[in-house]
């Protein structure tokens, strides 16, 4: 079955509100629903699933959605197979306590299933962005909870670092850079690494993956240089 995911770096750019900087791509990712249909919303990157709910439905109904999140269901994976669901949307927050609470929900395996057997569609904003690699290792966020282990949906067959701002966060900033972390990371892993900058988000269409936005994202490969991937084109590995 072939996969259609939509890779978000962030949920707002710049002052821009809720998903505004990518709405259209969103629309025309999803495309038409009918008034029974449902974006599945997974809230759980978040400690308020009620107050993280509203501001999502809020935008997506604006876009013309109806969103529906799987805490509000007694049983999440009997909603998330419910044939009135026809998107999954996972929401930022926190990495670790999103994958941590994907498993003790017992829903990990149904979301990857429903994307890869039953084709539905898949959107991720930062740490739902990270959800699809194949591990978190590439998150920003801090363990504050620990997950079983750190494989993810593995839906792409690189690692996508959200976020990411090249070079020092300042003058004299003496912390490490995007860069310093995602080479420690290759030292230890082979796996390729978008450093997806704020403003740009991944489609992914079958065995095409292009990059969208407004500016270049880089792409990290172990014991190579860094490249630059521009918006409309086509990733290569």
């Amino acid at each position: 079955m072939k996969k259609q995911l939509l890779l978000v770096s962030s949920s707002r750019c710049k002052n821009g509100g809720y998903f505004e900087h990518c709405s259209n791509a969103i629309k025309e990712f999803f495309g038409p629903m009918t008034g029974n249909d449902k974006v599945a919303f997974v809230p759980y990157a978040l400690k308020d699933h009620d107050g993280y709910t509203s501001v999502v439905s809020k935008a997506f109904l604006d876009m013309g959605y109806k969103i529906e999140s799987v805490h509000t269901h007694k049983s999440p994976k009997d909603f998330i197979v419910d044939p009135s669901v026809k998107a999954i949307f996972v929401g930022g927050g926190n990495t670790f306590r999103l994958l941590n609470e994907l498993h003790k929900k017992g829903i990990l395996e149904t979301i990857r299933a429903k994307i890869q057997n039953d084709g539905i569609k898949y959107m991720g904003s930062s740490s739902g962005s990270n959800i699809a690699c194949p591990t978190i290792m590439t998150t920003n966020d801090m363990p504050i909870v620990m997950p079983p282990n750190f494989n993810a949906l593995g839906f792409v067959d690189f690692q996508i670092n959200p976020h990411f701002i090249p070079g020092s966060l300042m003058p004299g900033h003496m912390g490490e850079t995007r860069e310093t972390r995602i080479k420690e990371y290759h030292e230890e892993n082979n796996t390729p690494v978008i450093g997806l900058t704020e403003a740009n988000w991944i489609t992914v269409n079958g065995d095409k993956t292009i990059l969208h936005g407004e500016r270049d994202s880089f792409i990290f490969e172990k014991g190579k240089e860094v490249r630059m991937w521009r918006p409309e084109t086509e990733l290569v590995l």
